[in-house]
């Protein structure tokens, strides 16, 4: 079989990442998120969200060392239990260090890295102002592989929280070793002195302009937009901001589906366990275009990729690319049915 990812995509075709991105920092939380993540990958046949063990605002000060340790262990323990159930692996664990310049960086990379690199699906560095701040990142990261035997290098995700960021961001996105970028929305905010009013740190229930919230301040959003444009050109991955309003699901679910289908993002972050399903809901794919991509897609593999018509339309190869796209999206967020015809394409 010649697979729509191999003759739509070609072999440079980047891997798509999971919808959602959990960020806990408290061992408790850690332990119970890893535990949620194996669950509903029992549950939904996918890993269907990473799970980021936080050391930037996760480790108390002064206790960066224990916290490092701990995350590490953690880190290496739901590994190996994945490895026994699922040898090809179904669990994605990251850790989000300190910024490069902060003086526990190298300590958590040394031991972080130094003893879970194999357990770990990608490093997030954040406060990435340039390309420098990467490169000065990877002196330490690579060595750090290796001591742990990784024999591929870590992807790098990074976080855009600044201006001089966002007037970087191509450069930033274009390093081969960055697999996505992450709006940090607060920081970003913070970093105009004022100029951008609290407001744009959270989200109304319209996002008039007049509301000046995170999805209708025009700087706030120019920013969005810079990171998802570069991600595109790169073919890297745009990971939305957080949503603090986690208990109005609705809001959430709502913003979610506007960074997703308005601006341009591949996923989103979640700071607490009831964000994880409105996340999921609001980037999967509506059960329509699920029906209609699967349609589409298996009868051009039919037809041998060749251009055919459906009720009238014509389709093609740049068509085929879109709707192959939507089917591992719901793929992704486990909506597409294991009796879909088109679930061959995802059998091992």
């Amino acid at each position: 079989m010649t697979h729509p990812r191999d003759v739509l995509l070609g072999p440079a075709a980047v891997t798509p990442l999971p919808v959602c991105d959990h960020y806990c920092g408290v061992q408790a939380r850690m332990v119970k998120s890893l535990a949620l993540q194996a669950e509903l990958t029992q549950e939904l046949g996918t890993c269907a969200f990473d799970v980021t063990l936080d050391c930037e605002d996760g480790a108390p000060v002064g206790g960066e060392q224990d916290h490092a340790q701990m995350v590490a262990e953690l880190a290496n323990n739901a590994w190996s239990a994945s490895q026994r159930l699922h040898p090809h692996g179904l669990t994605r664990i990251a850790a989000r260090m300190h910024p490069v310049d902060h003086p526990a960086f190298a300590q958590d990379v040394a031991t972080i890295i130094g003893r879970s690199a194999q357990a770990l699906c990608h490093v997030m560095i954040p406060k990435v102002d340039s390309v420098a701040d990467i490169e000065r990142a990877l002196t330490h990261i690579d060595p750090a592989e290796k001591t742990n035997g990784r024999t591929t290098p870590l992807p790098l995700h990074v976080l855009i929280e600044s201006p001089l960021a966002v007037h970087h961001v191509a450069s930033i996105a274009a390093h081969p070793r960055v697999e996505s970028l992450s709006f940090g929305l607060m920081d970003f905010v913070s970093a105009h002195g004022g100029a951008i009013p609290a407001s744009a740190m959270g989200t109304s229930e319209f996002s008039r302009p007049e509301d000046l919230d995170q999805f209708s301040h025009p700087l706030v959003v120019r920013a969005k937009l810079a990171i998802t444009a570069a991600c595109h050109a790169f073919g890297k991955t745009a990971s939305h901001c957080v949503v603090t309003e986690f208990k109005n699901v609705a809001r959430l679910e709502a913003a979610a589906r506007h960074a997703s289908r308005a601006l341009g993002f591949g996923r989103m972050w979640s700071i607490h366990p009831d964000q994880i399903r409105p996340i999921l809901a609001a980037f999967a794919p509506a059960a329509n275009e699920v029906e209609q991509a699967s349609h589409i897609v298996c009868a051009a593999h039919a037809a041998d990729w060749a251009p055919i018509s459906i009720e009238g339309h014509l389709h093609d190869r740049a068509s085929y690319r879109y709707f192959w796209q939507v089917l591992v999206r719901a793929h992704q967020t486990a909506k597409l049915s294991d009796h879909d015809p088109a679930q061959v394409f995802f059998s091992a």
